[in-house]
């Protein structure tokens, strides 16, 4: 191979590689869907945690919180509660820590924070 072949041949490789990279970011970039499922679940941690914990567990009276993540949408916060009769209880905060809503989730969770 010449000189000449081999600098056409590295051009159009960058070219390809430039190509798909690009193609992946704005791919990336244009997935912003409206559907809570496809947003990866960002946990609470910090003094935002404890407030967090110390709000939801007086909601329930008690129980272990075994997962928590900050809300994107509505609240500010949602705090999953394992009670002792085997129920779990999702605790909506809002950005102050207040209780929106409780409700028993019927899903449940094996308490490994996912």
């Amino acid at each position: 191979m010449n000189r000449r072949v081999k600098i056409v041949i590295g051009t159009a490789a960058a070219a390809v590689i430039a190509g798909v990279a690009a193609a992946g970011v704005a791919g990336a970039a244009d997935s912003g869907s409206d559907d809570v499922a496809d947003v990866a679940d960002v946990s609470i941690s910090g003094t935002d945690l404890e407030r967090a914990s110390e709000a939801a567990l007086d909601e329930t009276g008690g129980g272990e919180v075994v997962d928590s993540e900050v809300e994107d949408e509505e609240n500010g916060y949602e705090v999953e509660v394992n009670l002792d009769d085997g129920r779990q209880i999702e605790v909506q905060l809002d950005a102050d820590f207040a209780v929106v809503s409780s409700d028993e989730n019927e899903e449940g969770d094996d308490g490994d924070a996912d």
